[in-house]
């Protein structure tokens, strides 16, 4: 009786056996999970970021694209170019756009006055409700990309000339500058973490 049920039974060493090649085995499948988890992390990190820098580049796009030379006055009263940037400061690009989407009706015009700015490693749009502004007329303020760097823009003159500020320094220059004057495309750069430098030419509409 005692020897068959010792025969039916394991002893302490297949026992111990077992249990290792049970955690050997569990330590495999974790590692290969942990692993499939990390990588798929890291496809969602980067597809949600290859969305933000889409995003960003198609309301550039949009902006650029639908630009008029319509110059504005900004808060001081002074009369501002239609189409300006480059040099010095946070805002690297401003521009009159048309197409500005209405779809409750509001009575206000369909042109919207724009900005495109970087700071604290971040590139803003920026946009306002009216052209013409007065005193204390705050922009509505958007981050589209974060981990910037750096950002260069650059105009393509009417003379075919590639200049990196906005009105030609003939123009800045000049008595009565020409405001409503456009370049025929912007080229906008954009220093990404861990995506290197982004390149974007947009034709500027006339």
């Amino acid at each position: 009786m005692n020897g068959r049920w010792r025969s039916k039974g394991f002893t302490l060493l297949e026992l111990l056996v077992s249990l290792a090649i049970f955690a050997i085995l569990a330590t495999m499948a974790y590692t290969a999970l942990n692993t499939v988890m990390n990588a798929r992390k890291e496809v969602e990190k980067r597809a949600a970021r290859l969305t933000e820098l889409q995003t960003a580049f198609m309301a550039m796009e949009r902006d650029i694209e639908e630009a008029v030379a319509r110059p504005v006055r900004d808060d001081l009263g002074d009369e501002q170019p239609a189409l300006k940037g480059g040099g010095v400061g946070t805002n690297v690009l401003m521009l009159t756009r048309t197409g500005w989407r209405n779809p409750l009706g509001v009575a206000r015009s369909d042109l919207q006055r724009v900005a495109y700015g970087f700071t604290n490693h971040q590139l803003l749009r920026e946009s306002w409700g009216t052209l013409d502004r007065g005193p204390g007329n705050e922009p509505y303020q958007e981050v589209l990309i974060n981990g910037v760097s750096a950002v260069d823009v650059r105009f393509l003159g009417q003379d075919r000339q590639w200049l990196g500020y906005w009105p030609p320094e003939s123009n800045i220059a000049a008595q009565n500058p020409d405001l409503a004057q456009m370049p025929l495309a912007v080229e906008i750069s954009v220093d990404v973490k861990g995506w290197g430098r982004i390149v974007r030419l947009f034709r500027v509409p006339g």
